[in-house]
């Protein structure tokens, strides 16, 4: 979505922001199948701690699915059924590495439909969606550490913001 000349997200309708917020929620599903997956087929002492982060991560994302439906049905849609792709593999670091990428597209998509929510006059939406990204910052900061690297910088307003699948 382009930003208008004063830096900030347009207004959108509520039929986009319904569904924009399907699409979030479509992601929330994905999320919750991934870390209850992975939670569960990731094996060793290495992945120990890890695996038993991801199983309270499945519960925080199902968590946030109820709250992305419940402002879906408030703004007066139908919250959708359908999960993003969810990716496996045999090999721990490439799963874990998928739901790091997962968590940077979806903490970077929340941050511009907070701006979205605000700019439609929708405060509550955009405190909902404030509670739910400090909990995917917080997963995103767990993979990181387990996988041994750096949570990247936040992009500057200048940086384009990337919408990938959660």
């Amino acid at each position: 979505m382009l930003k208008d000349e004063t830096g900030t997200e347009p207004s959108i309708t509520r039929e986009q922001m319904i569904y924009l917020l399907n699409e979030d929620l479509a992601g929330e599903y994905q999320a919750i199948i991934a870390y209850t997956v992975y939670s569960q087929v990731l094996k060793g002492a290495a992945y120990t701690d890890i695996a038993r982060q991801l199983e309270a991560h499945a519960g925080e994302e199902l968590a946030h699915a109820i709250k992305i439906a419940k402002q879906i049905d408030y703004l007066g849609g139908m919250p959708g059924v359908v999960p993003k792709p969810v990716k496996t593999s045999n090999d721990p670091v490439e799963m874990l590495r998928a739901d790091l990428e997962n968590e940077r597209a979806t903490v970077a998509r929340y941050r511009v439909r907070i701006r979205q929510a605000e700019a439609m006059g929708e405060f509550a939406l955009s405190e909902v969606l404030r509670g739910i990204i400090v909990q995917e910052q917080d997963h995103e900061i767990d993979l990181s550490a387990a996988l041994g690297i750096s949570v990247p910088p936040i992009e500057g307003p200048s940086e384009k913001k990337t919408g990938g699948a959660r």
